[in-house]
């Protein structure tokens, strides 16, 4: 019983920084450009019907998983061996770099939602010319590390929640883009794989 305890003490501190660098990032951008006067923040603003509540479903379960993963580290529960955990750690920090990447690529062409009125440019160059969305790879990342870290069923139904809505959320967007950017976002498209890859030639 010491030993699971320990265990789990041991993998508090990973875990929490896991979601501090990752959200710290979050934040930091979305201050940076308050700053600049952009509102990076345009979930469910003057959509359609489909839109509006993919986009809510999706805030719901990104923010609800905050409070299941911290429930989950501060009371220690987890199913998964010392070695799954560590496998956990490492993925959510390769999620965070990846975002941070991302993010920094995007500049100020970053928004949470799909645009309302706001003129953006598509970003193809940098870490975009290798996946479509990394910034959804990243958010994936993050989930399934703390998963593996903290395994158990409140996380792992939150976990399996967010990562749905966020596909469901990269398909509304990628309609967004070809009414937007028609051909020129086709070819990138075609030539860029969704989550990690591209094609030769």
């Amino acid at each position: 019983m010491k030993t699971i305890l320990e265990e789990c003490i041991r993998y508090r501190i990973p875990a929490l920084l896991v979601l501090a660098v990752f959200y710290g990032i979050y934040l930091v951008k979305q201050w940076r450009q308050k700053s600049r006067g952009i509102r990076t923040m345009q979930i469910g603003r003057g959509k359609n019907a489909q839109t509006h509540m993919v986009e809510t479903l999706m805030g719901i379960a990104t923010v609800g998983i905050i409070p299941a993963q911290l429930l989950s580290i501060g009371f220690g529960w987890s199913h998964m061996p010392a070695n799954a955990r560590f496998t956990g750690f490492c993925v959510g920090m390769i999620g965070n770099l990846i975002f941070l990447i991302s993010v920094i690529c995007m500049k100020d062409n970053w928004r949470a939602g799909i645009p309302d009125k706001d003129k953006t440019e598509l970003v193809t160059d940098g870490i975009y010319a290798f996946s479509r969305n990394p910034a959804f790879l990243a958010f994936d990342l993050q989930y399934v590390g703390v998963l593996l870290m903290f395994c158990n069923l409140l996380t792992a139904a939150f976990t399996v929640f967010a990562v749905t809505m966020l596909h469901l959320q990269i398909l509304q967007e990628e309609r967004y883009l070809i009414d937007t950017f028609g051909a020129e976002y086709l070819t990138y498209r075609h030539r860029v794989f969704r989550y990690l890859g591209r094609r030769k030639g």
